[in-house]
């Protein structure tokens, strides 16, 4: 990867992270701010229909995005092309959504959902005006100004959903919250960006990038589907409340490290894309995302679930607190899932399509018996099945890049393990601060586990000369003098 590549993706990264861990303080403040305005029941009900969403919003882009990210030089009528497509595709599920939505009602006995519907679902096509204009500012690396705009998006977003929610608009804040901030966005990026409407629709360029597009969206449909599937039937054999609990834990766990994920991806996949050429240096540029990787998050996701209990009676308080034991699995997902994402974006930038979709039905066939053997037996053994899962997804995303990179089993092993064996030395000694500090005001508890994790952390990277902690110093330090 040359010089020039490295700062584009250092900037971009830096741009991004530092967009998601403001974007990530400002909706934590909101979350906790809406949780403990608003019934767990609401947040239940909400995650039924994000199930919807998240499915129809992946339909909507159909790979075209990605497609366009990877292709050498996409011309006008390719990208009108997939604009239009994008537009009419939103509109036809935004009104069989909307027309499905009294069965969905009727199944769940909640009349509450077919009121929703016709309201959330606009985030339909209002996402998809905004689908180009954000695949050209990260083709031309832009990243900052996508870091303002997502950023400014969150921030509206926040202030609505806050008003709602103190006004005593109940599950109508989450609505709100979510359409503010795709509006918001879609309308920042028609104002910023550079495209406006140029080329016309062309049947030639549609079809051509539609193979490989295809490919990619039922990829991402099956994921789309298998997150989110536990809700639904935790929603029906279980209860909205118990739901409620469950996708908080979800949603605490994705601030941080679904954040990390998005920013790591949107980057290095243009960048890897742009080297794919270069056996070596795309093979080193690999494990050096995966050693900063899990440098970055093995501590973070730990961590979250060692000092879950302070953490949530300091930020929630005790109505929230049956959200515990789930967060303290589900936060361990942040071990292995931004790694598979990795593995993914090389799938990606190598192959046609074809093997991500046969790895895909691999992995749900998996998750299919997961769920089967979790869903009847308690909320916890699906927790326990889905951090499980994103270790398999990492293993399987790894073994597929194998045949399109130079980077081995060992090599990998060796990238990861220091970081891993300094995680479990953390963890250890901040469960037994923890422990000894039992007796403290939550707050002091919870800071006094932070503290020790961090210097823990850092002073056992520095002490062992980590590759990792030289890499992500090195990193830190150029970013910081650009």
């Amino acid at each position: 990867m040359g010089d020039k590549l490295i700062n584009k993706v250092a900037t971009g990264v830096a741009w991004s992270v530092a967009e998601k861990l403001c974007s990530m303080l400002l909706q934590m403040v909101v979350s906790i701010v809406v949780a403990r305005l608003l019934a767990p029941e609401d947040f239940g009900v909400m995650a039924i229909l994000t199930f919807f969403t998240a499915v129809a919003l992946v339909v909507v882009d159909s790979g075209f995005s990605q497609t366009l990210l990877r292709k050498k030089e996409p011309t006008k009528d390719d990208y009108k092309s997939v604009f239009l497509f994008n537009v009419v595709v939103s509109v036809v599920l935004y009104i069989l959504f909307v027309a499905l939505s009294p069965l969905l009602s009727y199944y769940y006995n909640l009349a509450v959902i077919s009121k929703l519907a016709p309201v959330l679902f606009l985030l339909l096509p209002i996402n998809a005006l905004g689908i180009i204009q954000n695949t050209k500012l990260s083709r031309e690396f832009r990243f900052g100004l996508l870091s303002r705009i997502n950023f400014a998006s969150s921030l509206v977003a926040g202030v609505v959903a806050i008003v709602v929610a103190v006004c005593g608009g109940g599950v109508w804040a989450l609505v709100a919250q979510r359409l503010a901030q795709m509006t918001t966005r879609s309308a920042l990026l028609w104002w910023l960006g550079e495209w406006r409407g140029e080329g016309s629709f062309s049947g030639r360029a549609w079809r051509d990038m539609a193979p490989f597009s295809f490919r990619l969206m039922s990829t991402d449909v099956v994921s789309a589907i298998y997150n989110n599937v536990a809700q639904l039937f935790i929603g029906k054999v279980y209860s909205t409340n118990t739901l409620g609990y469950f996708n908080q834990a979800q949603k605490i766990k994705d601030l941080t490290v679904q954040s990390a994920v998005q920013s790591v991806q949107s980057v290095t996949y243009p960048a890897l894309a742009k080297i794919k050429e270069d056996g070596a240096k795309f093979a080193e540029s690999y494990r050096k995302v995966l050693l900063i990787n899990i440098f970055v998050m093995a501590p973070v996701a730990v961590g979250m679930s060692a000092v879950a209990e302070p953490l949530f009676r300091v930020l929630l308080g005790e109505r929230w607190m049956p959200t515990v034991p789930y967060f303290e699995v589900i936060a361990l997902a942040g071990l292995f899932y931004p790694l598979a994402m990795v593995a993914y974006n090389v799938l990606k930038v190598h192959s046609n399509g074809a093997i991500i979709f046969r790895l895909e039905l691999l992995k749900k066939a998996i998750m299919t018996a997961v769920l089967a053997l979790t869903i009847p037996h308690s909320t916890m053994a699906i927790a326990y099945g889905l951090v499980a899962m994103t270790a398999v997804e990492f293993v399987v995303n790894f073994a597929a890049t194998r045949v399109y990179t130079q980077l081995s089993w060992w090599q990998m092993l060796r990238t990861l393990l220091p970081s891993l064996l300094l995680t479990a030395m953390m963890y250890v000694a901040v469960k037994a601060v923890g422990y000894y500090s039992a007796d403290f005001a939550p707050i002091w508890q919870l800071l006094l586990q932070v503290a020790t994790g961090i210097v823990v952390y850092l002073l056992g990277a520095w002490v062992c000369r980590m590759e990792a902690f030289k890499e992500f110093a090195k990193t830190i330090k150029g970013v910081l003098k650009r």
